[in-house]
């Protein structure tokens, strides 16, 4: 359990799980440590950090009853208590959670490679890491992880659809048990493809009948690896081999169909495709947010048409990162969704299509407009010679770079 303390209350034996604000210098810190050293409470002690979280779960408690003082909380299904970042903050957490994903997820798939048992305790601790991120501001999370590189693909996928799984799970109001094994599930659900050869999983061109053959073959590998252990429970086993299946039966590897392909398979199949038709791969450029969800409406009998929607109303009909236009002419990125409605999220607009020039930069917050303004389209980037849009609502800087290295 998670406790939000001052800094002037550490002691000895307290476990620290995370800092709050930006005066620590993150670098100096692991992520979740004991308190072993008198010292090392005086350098927290002497930097500009006034709060930060502990686990009594983990180390000791506070002596009394703590108040959280001025700080917003938002009680989580899972019993913890939560501090609501803004985006920005968020942002910067889940870029930290997901560079030690990408590390612990290349590790996984090198184990599975040799033939080694996972560490199930700490898959569970990676996904509840992320599933906490998605519980302080979702937007932040699912958005970041569709930032990867064609190169680690394989790896950050399996983190991405991880997100898109804990996020449709509480949409789907699953109990907070089930919400645990849907990320795992995802996290686990292309862990086959450790089986795959790397000259068939990374060809950048498209594949021979024989190396799609193979490469079809990835979920039954990954359920024979899985079943090594006996930790991962029948609904992970299950999202791991039938992910591909499709509601009207032409899927794989058996050819389920509607009802014969569980909920947690037909959720699989909705956040396993979002996030790859919206990843750069070597052999196709990425959709737009909006195309993808827009594109992915129209394929009848692939997916389950309940769970999509609930889907929908995860990542929103304009997803953040997507680029609209509105009825004034303005042309901007989505930065944010509003949690009650899909047509009303904020907009970070940049240019104008009536004068054809750039302008200052606002951002338009369309749950406020007053009916003002709304978004008219969808727009690709391409059209309007518009380059770094993801740099616009992420700050981060775009291209082959990783941004989890």
């Amino acid at each position: 359990m998670l406790k939000l303390i001052e800094a002037s209350e550490l002691t000895l034996g307290m476990y620290i799980h995370e800092f709050c604000g930006r005066g620590v210098d993150q670098s100096l810190w692991k992520d979740g440590f004991l308190l072993k050293s008198e010292h090392d409470i005086n350098r927290i002690i002497s930097t500009k950090v006034k709060e930060l979280w502990i686990d009594v779960l983990r180390g000791k408690d506070t002596k009394g009853c703590h108040k959280p003082h001025s700080v917003d909380f938002a009680p989580t299904d899972t019993g913890i208590s939560i501090c609501k970042p803004t985006f920005d903050q968020e942002l910067t957490r889940a870029m930290r959670i997901c560079s030690r994903s990408k590390i612990a997820t290349q590790k996984m798939f090198c184990d599975l490679r040799m033939g080694r048992l996972l560490e199930t305790a700490q898959v569970t601790e990676l996904v509840v890491d992320i599933s906490n991120s998605i519980i302080r501001h979702p937007d932040a999370m699912i958005s970041l992880v569709r930032l990867k590189t064609s190169d680690e693909y394989t790896f950050m996928h399996s983190v991405a659809v991880c997100a898109l799984m804990i996020a449709l799970a509480r949409q789907l109001n699953l109990p907070p048990e089930m919400v645990l094994q849907a990320g795992i599930a995802g996290l686990m659900h292309d862990v086959g493809k450790a089986a795959i050869p790397a000259e068939i999983l990374d060809k950048p061109g498209k594949l021979t009948d024989q190396e799609f053959e193979t490469m079809r073959g990835h979920p039954q590998s990954g359920l024979d690896m899985l079943q090594i252990s006996v930790h991962f429970g029948p609904e992970v086993l299950d999202v791991c081999l039938h992910h591909h299946e499709k509601v009207d039966g032409t899927g794989y590897p058996h050819q389920l169909q509607g009802a014969q392909i569980s909920l947690f398979a037909r959720m699989g199949a909705i956040c396993d495709v979002y996030d790859a038709v919206t990843s750069e791969r070597p052999y196709k450029k990425a959709w737009g947010p909006a195309d993808a969800i827009h594109r992915m409406a129209e394929w009848q009998g692939h997916f389950d048409f309940d769970i999509f929607q609930a889907f929908v109303r995860c990542v929103g009909i304009y997803p953040v990162g997507a680029l609209v236009r509105l009825k004034s002419g303005l042309i901007g990125i989505v930065i944010e969704q509003h949690k009650e409605s899909l047509l009303t999220p904020s907009v970070k607009v940049f240019y104008s299509a009536v004068s054809g020039k750039h302008i200052a930069k606002m951002i338009l917050n369309l749950s406020t407009a007053g009916g003002q303004d709304r978004i008219v389209s969808r727009e690709n980037p391409k059209d309007w010679g518009f380059k770094d849009i993801d740099q616009m609502w992420s700050g981060l800087q775009t291209g082959k770079k990783s941004h989890f290295d």
